[in-house]
């Protein structure tokens, strides 16, 4: 089992700008002004319960213990015991009697989700594969709990209607709703984004992002494992747990060129992809490469690049080009405009991961809920239309995308160990349908 360690963190900056418009309405992404009916600084104890026991969600546990000294963790629910067994016994090394997780909420299968969102709990922290997180969501907002939901948020356009939905609820509710776009809390980025917004460096002509990197982890079949086991066990290669590495990884850096446009959606796309290294059965039915270029209505446009490749090398960039200067982001190392109003970050730097957990449990707190909902399932459907757009080889506009009824994988209710769910066959540009 890995130790888990918690970094020191630094004073964090009060800086909740907002970033940008949304696809539904024009509601803030940050609420606030107003005070939550269901939760008050009053309130001692906040109880969270986490749905999802791999490294990820063991990470957010962790940091909610960091985050608010009166944070419990009290019920833990995964589909795998040994997952669940080894985030418990991390949190315990971490958290100490701060983990009050009895054996009876220590919820396993696929129905844990509700279960532990029915056994008393606050907060619902969701880091399950994406697959699953619509309807997590969905049932944790209708039980009025406050959420922290790691991206990506769906897998397929009727996902991003159930968040959108969920989102929408949490807003009327005055409920938190803090997604795992981890940059949005960066202080560089923060900084950065925030002059990009403010105009020094003019009206923006393009946005190129890449996210280059390595391959991914595996687990061998073993032979008391059934089919829908193995698949659970490697899900990112399957594109109906994961939505593709575009969607499961890459989403990051849409996420930051949405930023960066400030929350616009394009009005079309088009794009390539394939699976040139990729071609062992082990890594399913996704691809290993992507580009994507995104046409704005102002006639901007936005380029993503993206691969998952052995021995290449490695970029995780954003450029922004204006017409008075333009911005290099080198994500972790460089931020500066050139131009007119040239600038170098020389700030602090902080635990972006624990400033996401410091800001959710201090605006439940305060009464002043974030919801961060319409922003999040925005940036998600930049990456599911990248990879329909990719595996059709067809251009296609914002209304088509948010027409699509293709739903990848089975209903949550009909999950069992013995489902035969068969990997929609690799992509063929020109042949296959997403429309």
């Amino acid at each position: 089992m890995t130790k888990i360690t918690i970094p020191n963190l630094t004073d964090r900056r009060s800086f909740l700008k907002k970033s940008g418009l949304v696809l539904v309405g024009s509601t803030l992404a940050y609420q606030s002004g107003f005070a939550s009916p269901l939760f008050s600084s009053a309130k001692s104890k906040l109880k969270v319960g986490l749905i999802g026991c791999g490294g990820r969600g063991t990470g957010a546990a962790a940091q909610a213990l960091q985050a608010d000294p009166d944070v419990i963790i009290t019920a833990l629910a995964d589909v795998f015991e040994d997952r669940l067994e080894g985030a418990y016994a991390a949190l315990v090394e971490i958290g100490g009697d701060r983990v009050k997780v009895n054996k009876k909420n220590k919820f396993i299968g696929f129905d844990a989700y509700q279960k532990l969102i029915d056994s008393g709990v606050d907060v619902v922290l969701l880091t399950t594969p994406p697959a699953f997180r619509p309807d997590h969501l969905t049932a944790a907002i209708n039980a009025d709990k406050h959420v922290f939901c790691e991206k990506p948020v769906a897998v397929d356009v009727p996902g991003i209607r159930k968040v959108l939905d969920a989102a929408k609820k949490a807003r009327e509710k005055n409920l938190s709703l803090v997604s795992g776009f981890c940059f949005r809390y960066d202080l560089p980025s923060r900084a950065t984004f925030g002059r990009i917004l403010n105009g020094d460096v003019g009206d923006i002509r393009t946005v190129s992002t890449f996210r280059n990197g390595a391959g991914n982890w595996s687990n061998p079949r073993q032979p008391d494992w059934t089919d829908l086991t193995y698949k659970m066990r490697n899900w990112h290669y399957h594109s109906w747990l994961s939505g593709d590495f575009i969607t499961e990884q890459a989403v990051h850096s849409l996420d930051l060129m949405s930023w960066a446009m400030g929350g616009k959606m394009p009005v079309s796309a088009t794009g390539t992809g394939g699976r040139q290294v990729r071609v062992d059965e082990i890594f399913g039915n996704i691809y290993d490469h992507f580009a994507i270029e995104y046409e704005y209505a102002n006639g901007v446009k936005g380029y993503h690049f993206c691969r998952q490749q052995e021995g290449t090398s490695h970029r995780n960039s954003v450029d922004v080009l204006g017409s008075d200067g333009n911005a290099v982001i080198n994500v972790g190392s460089k931020y500066e405009i050139t131009g007119k109003n040239k600038w170098i970050y020389n700030g602090e730097k902080n635990n972006m991961y624990q400033t996401q957990h410091n800001e959710l449990f201090a605006g439940i707190r305060s009464g002043n809920p974030i919801n961060q909902g319409e922003e999040m399932a925005n940036s998600t459907l930049l990456a599911i239309w990248g990879r329909m757009v990719a595996y059709s080889g067809q251009t296609l506009t914002l209304e088509q995308v948010m027409k699509s009824t293709e739903t990848l994988g089975p209903k949550i209710e009909d999950y069992h160990w013995d489902l035969k769910w068969e990997d929609h066959p690799v992509a063929l540009p020109g042949i296959t349908k997403v429309i």
